[in-house]
Parts: structure tokens; C-alpha cells; sequence
């Protein structure tokens, strides 16, 4: 270590050239001592040069405390000459140095880069003051009392600084030195350092102690209301409550209040109708001054999420284009024409009128016959998303309306959970197995869907989770069922129904060809060159080996034979085969369903007769038998009421005719 002695300013002279060293995050006053470490190979290389020759250096801060080879422009003009009182070189081969402000210099110009810089410089000289004035000697009173105030309030000088600041007389020295204590930013403090007139540079050091001795005043009463508020035995509790408080004053972000932030700017985002707007900030305000981990800022939080969440203002905008849309629907579907016209008349009126509510449909007809499958080609053609949820076996109203946000693990109903899951608030919404909807003692859903499937009121939905409508005019609702009467009429009278009849043997035939077989090909891995089935091993398929009224189970079928077929292709064997009739047991075993053969010729005691099954219409033949009895008539089989009326109409009619017929009475 070397020792030097230290002198005022004006013991020293100062040349007209000296290196520079550049300073990061600091800024040196004259009158200012303090200790740097230096690391940087051009800094090192000034200071020996300082050191060598007369200890004097020009210290000078860098406008990016980042940069870590400063260019010239990276450094401010105005520095302090200082001199290195002590050097040490420490072991990592950084040196640590101590060094005095001595006089403000401003560089004219650089007049060496390589390997350190070196600028011929100017002493700057404070303006020239008059004799110390009332007005001057009130303004350094007034510093000085600040300073006492801020170091009663906690803020911390040397003892050696605090008598220096009460002895001095010259208020540009006063300023300098208080200036160089107070911890100020870079920015803050060159600024001070390039000031000429001191009695200005003392003004703003006034203003920057009144500003200092405010926030110790406030740092002060956060203490002692956080103090006042917890138990002195919580001592980590009381640490984590001052560390909120000062955040909160200082204006830095915590993480609940990063949270709180987040969502006021998802609400934003939402473009939420006002009324669900004016509800979600007033529940973030609840959260707001909620504890962060109590229950009931979960729940709270929970609802914001599904508020922000749902698409009040996100939709899709329907294709327009009929012809597409027809072409589409055939692609997807055969025949039901009627359907399909009633989608295309809604496409026409929309394109003729921007607002109307969707269409409330309710599609009927036996299982298999492509209720929920239409429902998806619909959404298809219009281009909007598809939702379908499943009513068969609900029992509870809250499955609609939701529960109630008092109830623990509280949820929106499926409607809104639908919408949300599509993302937009125009979806094709199919509502399924409408007409197996249960009733007990938690409520009838089908009352509660009244209010969803009327266009009257569906615009204002108001879920009893959300507690705030939702809008579901623009919704398309589809419903499916396989028989009207189940369904309760008032909720019947809301849908505008159509019929989906089941499929012809022959229409079956065609499905498959057109729409079945290329669909399983397609999952199977094969092609139309590997198999072959003919119009005779369909029917075959259609009339022994299924009975539905729709293609479900042919589709199966089909599928069985695609698979057989794959695995022989697989094993090696051959790539192509062909189905018929004749060769149909091979694949699929013996039939499963022998149609009933027509009588051909009359026979006595056997009526043909027409009955209506789930897989469509059949033939019945009914067979009658005469024995000794009292004139009365046994039925056999499960027959229906009608039947049974039937039956004894029958006999009523004879006996009536009975003499004509030859007939005994007994």
C-alpha cells in the first residue's frame, strides 16, 4: 500500500491534460473521499500512469452503467479531478483505490484512446457569489436543518461529515458535500455536479432533502402502523406485513398485487357487456383487500377466472355461401332433404338480415339414423364451432343453471361450460337424448332448459354461478330424441321439430356404398382394389345380419369385414377380395336375423298383419284356433292394448254377423 497526503484544492495544481477513469453507477464531488474498485484493463492502466506522475486523475461517469467498454461518447463531459490517496493491488489483480474529489474539470477534447484516455481538460470554477446575503444565509439554515431532521429520522452521515456540514460557510462547497452523502442516482447527481451557480445547486439540494425527509416521515409511520397491527410475539408475521407496506408506498409490485394486476387487464381484455364489467372489478376489489390464501379469495378468484374466460364478444362469423353449405351437408349425409332445406332457408335469411336468433331445432327419430352426426355437418357448413352434451340420465337442475358460488366446489351449469369450451359465443350447441331426462327431488332440468331453448329470454341466461346474464340468442340449439313423448310439452312447444325416419334396406344399400365403406377403408388402412363388396352382399347385410332402422350396427359390419380382410392382406395372403352373397358366411358367420317369408296363398285360421317395431316396419301373422269352450277368446304374446282391442273387435263382429256366417250361438 502507498501512502500520499492529502491537500485542498488550492494547494494543488492542476494541469491542462490527465487521464480519465471512467466510473460506473457513482458520481464523485470535489471534497468527496471514497474507495473504488477497479477491474477494467484500461481503468488499472490509468491509474498507474496517475500514480506515477503526480496522483491526479479525472474521474468521469458513464451515461450506461452497463457498457463495459465505454467509448467517448459513452462518458459524460463533466467529472471531478480527484487524487489517489492510497493504492492497493489486490490478489485477483483488481486494485482498490482511495481517492479525494478535488475540482470539477470539463473536457474539451480526447487526445489519446489507446491504452487508456487521456483529455485535455478545463477547471470549472463556481460563479462568483457577493457577500453572503439574509436570503442565502436562510437557504443554508434551512439545509442544515434538513439534515438534521433526515438524521433524526434515521438517516445516517459520518460524524466527521455532520460537523463539516455545520461548520461550512460557502454554500457551493455545502451543496456539494451534502450531494455526495445522500445516496442520489447517477443521473440525479451529475446533474448537481454540472451546475455552476451554487445557490441554485443549493436550492435543489433543498428540494432533494424535503423529498428525503417525506419519505422518511411516511417509512416512519409504516413502521408504527404495522407495529400497531400484529402481535409483537409474530415476529415473522410482522416482517412479511412491513415488507407489504413499504412495497405498497414505494410503489413496487408484489405478488398478489402483480395477480390483481393481471386480471384487471384480462377484464379489459374480455370486452364484457357493463353490468358483467362493473361486477368483475367489484370482486377484484373484494380480492384486493382480501389475505391472499384465505378460502374465500380462492373462490373468489375462481369466479374472476370464469368471468374473464367466457367469449362475451368472441364469435364466428357464418360462411354465407349455400351452395357450399348443400354441398357439405350431402357430403356428409344422405337424403333428409328436409333437414338439409330448413339449414339452407336459415343460411338465405341470414344473409338477407345481419341479427336473428338461431334456429331451435329438435331432431327425432330411432338410434343410428344421424341425429348427432347432422348436427356436426351443420357447424361444418356454417363454419362455426360444435358443442354437443349428453342429457340422457340427468337428474339434477343445477347440471343446467349451475350452482350457487355459497355452495363449496361450487361450478357454472354445462351450458355455460359448453361455451366456454367452444370459445365463441355463436357455437352450434347439440343438446342430446333430450327425452331422457330424469325428475327428482334436486329439480327438473327439463324446466330448467325452458328459459335456455326461448329465444324470448335466452338473450339475458342468467346462470346461478355467474350470477350475471349471458347472451344466448346467437347460439344454434340442436336437440336429439328418439320419441316426442317423454319430453314435457311446454318444453316441446320451444323446438321446432323434424323427423328423421329410418333408412329402406335399399337406402341402407346406398349409405354404405356412398359414405360407410369409404369411411372404414380410410380407418383401416386399405383400399377399393384390396376389397370388393357388392350391392347383393349389402342388402344380405341389411335384412340377415342387421335389424335397425338406422346404419349403426351395417356400419359395424362393414367394419368386421374390413378387419378380416386387413389381417389376411397383413398375414401375406391375398391383396384382393370380393364379397358377395354367396361368400358373405365366410366372413361374417351365419346370419343373425331371418326376415318373415309372405304367405303366398290364403290359409284358414292366418291373418297377415302390419306391426311397427324400433327397426322399422314389419310384417305379423296372426293365427287363430277353434276349441269347445264358453265363446270366449285367449290371446297369447306381448301384445299391446291396441292389438287387444283389435282382437275382441274381431269377435264382437262375428257374433253380430253370426247368422249370416252360419254360425251357433252356443
Amino acid at each position: 500500500m502507498a501512502d500520499f497526503d492529502i491537500k485542498e484544492d488550492k494547494d494543488i495544481e492542476i494541469p491542462s491534460s490527465l487521464p480519465i477513469l471512467p466510473v460506473r453507477d457513482v458520481v464523485i464531488f470535489p471534497y468527496m473521499i471514497l474507495p473504488l474498485f477497479v477491474g477494467r484493463d484500461i481503468s488499472i492502466k490509468a491509474i498507474e500512469q496517475a500514480v506515477e506522475s503526480n496522483k491526479l486523475i479525472l474521474l468521469v461517469s458513464q451515461r450506461d452503467v452497463n457498457v463495459e467498454s465505454p467509448a467517448k461518447e459513452d462518458l459524460y463531459t463533466v467529472g471531478t479531478v480527484g487524487t489517489i490517496l492510497r493504492m492497493l493491488k489486490l490478489p485477483d489483480g483488481r486494485l482498490k483505490i482511495l481517492v479525494q474529489g478535488l475540482s470539477k474539470a470539463k473536457i474539451l477534447k480526447f487526445t489519446q484512446e489507446e491504452p487508456f484516455y487521456v483529455g485535455e481538460i478545463d477547471k470549472i470554477i463556481d460563479q462568483e457569489q457577493p457577500k453572503l446575503t439574509l436570503e442565502v444565509e436562510a437557504l443554508m439554515r434551512n439545509v442544515k436543518e434538513l439534515v438534521d431532521k433526515s438524521l433524526a429520522l434515521g438517516k445516517s452521515f459520518l460524524p466527521d461529515i455532520i460537523v463539516l456540514i455545520e461548520n461550512i460557510e460557502e454554500p457551493g462547497r455545502l451543496a456539494d458535500l451534502v450531494a455526495s452523502n445522500l445516496g442520489l442516482k447517477a443521473e440525479q447527481a451529475q446533474e448537481l455536479l454540472e451546475e455552476r451557480d451554487p445557490i441554485l445547486r443549493l436550492k435543489k439540494i433543498s428540494e432533494i432533502l424535503n423529498r428525503e425527509v417525506e419519505l422518511l416521515l411516511v417509512q416512519q409511520k409504516i413502521q408504527s402502523d404495522v407495529k400497531g397491527e400484529i402481535d409483537k410475539t409474530q415476529r415473522e408475521y410482522f416482517l412479511r406485513e412491513q415488507l407489504k407496506a413499504i412495497q405498497k408506498e414505494l410503489g413496487e409490485i408484489d405478488e398478489k398485487t402483480e395477480e390483481i394486476m393481471e386480471l384487471r387487464k384480462k377484464i379489459d381484455q374480455a370486452k364484457m357487456p357493463e353490468k358483467v364489467e362493473k361486477e368483475a372489478i367489484k370482486q377484484i376489489n373484494r380480492l384486493d383487500k382480501m389475505h391472499q390464501d384465505s378460502a374465500e379469495a380462492g373462490t373468489i378468484r375462481t369466479y374472476i377466472d370464469w368471468l374473464v374466460e367466457l367469449p362475451w364478444s368472441k364469435s364466428t362469423k357464418d360462411k354465407l355461401d349455400i351452395k357450399l353449405a348443400k354441398k357439405v351437408l350431402d357430403e356428409d349425409h344422405y337424403d333428409l332433404e328436409k333437414i338439409k332445406e330448413r339449414i339452407l332457408e336459415y343460411l338465405g335469411v341470414r344473409k338477407l338480415k345481419d341479427k336473428m336468433t338461431g334456429p331451435i331445432l329438435c331432431f327425432v327419430g330411432p338410434p343410428g339414423v344421424g341425429k348427432t352426426s347432422l348436427g356436426k355437418s351443420i357447424a361444418r357448413s356454417l363454419g362455426r364451432e360444435f358443442y354437443r352434451m349428453s342429457l340422457g340420465g340427468m337428474r339434477d337442475e343445477a347440471e343446467i343453471r349451475g350452482h350457487r358460488r355459497t355452495y363449496v366446489g361450487a361450478m357454472p351449469g354445462r351450458i355455460i361450460q359448453g361455451i366456454k369450451t367452444a370459445g365463441k359465443n355463436n357455437p352450434v350447441f347439440m343438446l342430446d337424448e333430450v327425452d331422457k331426462i330424469g325428475m327428482d327431488f334436486r329439480g327438473d332440468p327439463a324446466s330448467a332448459l325452458l328459459e335456455v331453448l326461448d329465444p324470448e329470454q335466452n338473450y339475458s341466461f342468467a346462470d346461478h354461478y355467474l350470477g350475471v346474464p349471458f347472451d344466448l340468442s346467437n347460439v344454434m340449439f340442436i336437440t336429439t330424441a328418439n320419441q316426442m313423448d317423454p319430453i314435457p310439452s311446454p318444453l316441446r312447444d320451444r323446438m321446432e321439430v323434424l323427423y328423421l325416419s329410418g333408412y329402406t334396406a335399399e337406402e341402407k344399400v346406398g349409405i354404405a356404398k356412398n359414405y360407410l365403406i369409404p369411411k372404414q377403408l380410410k380407418e383401416h388402412g386399405i383400399t377399393g382394389k384390396n376389397i370388393k363388396i357388392n350391392d347383393s352382399a349389402l342388402l344380405q347385410i341389411t335384412t340377415h345380419y342387421t335389424s335397425e332402422a338406422g346404419v349403426r350396427n351395417l356400419e359395424r359390419e362393414i367394419a368386421n369385414l374390413c378387419r378380416k380382410v386387413a389381417r389376411k392382406i397383413a398375414e401375406g395372403k391375398d391383396k384382393k377380395y370380393n364379397i358377395s352373397s354367396h361368400n358373405l358366411s365366410k366372413y361374417l358367420g351365419v346370419p343373425k336375423y331371418l326376415p318373415e317369408e309372405e304367405i303366398q296363398k290364403d290359409e284358414v285360421g292366418v291373418s297377415t298383419g302390419l306391426a311397427w317395431t324400433e327397426a322399422g316396419g314389419d310384417i305379423i301373422y296372426i293365427e287363430a284356433t277353434i276349441m269347445k269352450g264358453k265363446g270366449g277368446i285367449t290371446l297369447t304374446g306381448q301384445l299391446g292394448d291396441i292389438m287387444k282391442e283389435s282382437a275382441h273387435a274381431a269377435l264382437s263382429y262375428i257374433r253380430s254377423k253370426s247368422r249370416g256366417l252360419g254360425i251357433s250361438n252356443s
